[in-house]
């Protein structure tokens, strides 16, 4: 059944739009996340707010706001100016709005004024935040404790192919005279996309690390809203734990983010990091030099205490040398008096041995035994030294002391009594 009293959808419209212009008639503040933020080419910015739950990050109020185009360039470059950083979205503001409420387009807010302040207090207090969780777990010194080699040659840059200060580092490389083998690996730099792509790049670099010495992280200049990535959680807490040295040059020289922070070198601009490496290449030259130098001085030292030994060694050894043949000469002068006497000694003692040997010689001569009465028997040239050596009608020679007579055996019995054992016989004369 129809209600007897109605009202029209528009009157809805009106009380509500009544009751709130009654209720919100002057301006107030609000905090809130901007969402989505868009400049109309007539030059009205239109923005979404919305207030996220502290849990599980999801919007639990939402509403759409205007600032106005003869007031949003008075109100972007003071926040600009005094934040650092355009008015975009995933910042928090504190905005002065007026409620507002139309029939056909619902409820909306008109921003008259921003707060900077609020927004670098909530930028801080995100920062501060991301510092204490990286501390927290126990991330936050890991990378500044590998250790960069002497010569950082092989180097993967985490940088926008379009970027200027790519380029500024490209040709700061290419004016020194060394060699770089450097190997991009393209990420957005800036923008709502640029954390997750400097991730992405972070990981292939990762995956590759036995190709590089170090990974570098460059950007050009830029507002300080450019740097927002650089402070989030999750893109600081891969260069902390990254595998390799991370050396950044993020290219702001008024703020440092907290990526420089956990980073193992933090340097301002991608210029400075080429000069960083070129430093560090030059040193490690200049290293080498003194270790060419070090080396020639430690040869040459060898070398001259070597001489010095062996000039040493050899005065000695002609000392040595000099003595012992004085020494020797010496002996063969003292062998040499000696020798006479020794030689006489020698002669003496061999004379006296000869004498001896001479007079048992002389003892058994011949002649001597022949004066004892014996006689030698002769057969030819032969003397006999039996009796059976002898036959009948042998012609015999017989020696004695005196003479040598000849015979001849005539009888066999006779010859055979007559010879004694000696070879001597008493035999009668012719």
């Amino acid at each position: 059944m129809m209600p007897k009293e109605h009202i029209t959808l528009k009157e809805l419209q009106r009380m509500v739009k009544l009751s709130l212009d009654e209720r919100f008639a002057l301006p107030m503040w609000v905090s809130a996340e901007v969402s989505e933020i868009k400049v109309n080419y007539s030059g009205h910015c239109y923005l979404e707010l919305v207030e996220k739950g502290a849990d599980d990050g999801l919007p639990t109020a939402q509403a759409r706001a205007v600032i106005w185009r003869n007031q949003f360039p008075r109100i972007s470059a003071r926040f600009e100016t005094e934040t650092g950083q355009r008015l975009v979205a995933g910042i928090r503001l504190l905005a002065k709005v007026l409620v507002s409420y139309h029939e056909l387009y619902g409820f909306s807010l008109q921003i008259t004024d921003i707060d900077p302040s609020f927004t670098v207090g909530d930028l801080e207090r995100q920062r501060q935040q991301t510092i204490a969780q990286l501390q927290q777990d126990g991330v936050w010194e890991m990378n500044r404790a590998l250790s960069v080699p002497e010569v950082v040659q092989r180097v993967a840059v985490v940088s926008s192919a379009q970027a200027a200060g790519y380029q500024d580092f490209c040709k700061e490389l290419a004016k020194s005279p060394y060699r770089f083998e450097t190997e991009l690996f393209d990420a957005f730099m800036q923008g709502a996309a640029a954390e997750d792509s400097i991730v992405a790049a972070l990981c292939e670099v990762a995956d590759r690390q036995a190709d590089f010495d170090a990974v570098v992280l460059i950007r050009g200049g830029g507002s300080r809203s450019d740097l927002t990535c650089f402070d989030s959680y999750r893109l600081c807490t891969y260069v902390a734990q990254f595998p390799l040295p991370v050396i950044t040059g993020i290219g702001h020289d008024k703020d440092t983010s907290v990526a420089d922070m956990v980073a193992h070198t933090a340097l301002k601009t991608p210029t400075a990091v080429a000069g960083w490496l070129v430093d560090r290449m030059a040193d490690a030259e200049g290293l080498l030099d003194v270790a060419a130098l070090q080396l020639h001085d430690v040869v040459q030292s060898v070398l001259h205490d070597a001489a010095v030994r062996l000039e040493r060694f050899a005065g000695d050894l002609r000392e040595t040398t000099a003595t012992f043949f004085t020494r020797r000469n010496m002996a063969l002068d003292h062998l040499a008096e000696l020798l006479p006497l020794a030689a006489r000694g020698l002669l003496e003692r061999r004379k006296k041995q000869l004498d001896a040997v001479a007079a048992w010689v002389a003892g058994y001569a011949p002649e001597r035994i022949l004066r004892l009465g014996f006689a030698i028997v002769r057969k030819g040239n032969r003397a006999c030294m039996s009796a059976k050596e002898v036959c009948s009608g042998d012609r015999l020679s017989i020696e004695w002391a005196d003479g040598r007579r000849s015979v001849t055996v005539d009888e066999d019995d006779a010859a055979q009594t007559a010879i004694n054992s000696h070879g001597t016989v008493d035999a009668p004369t012719e």
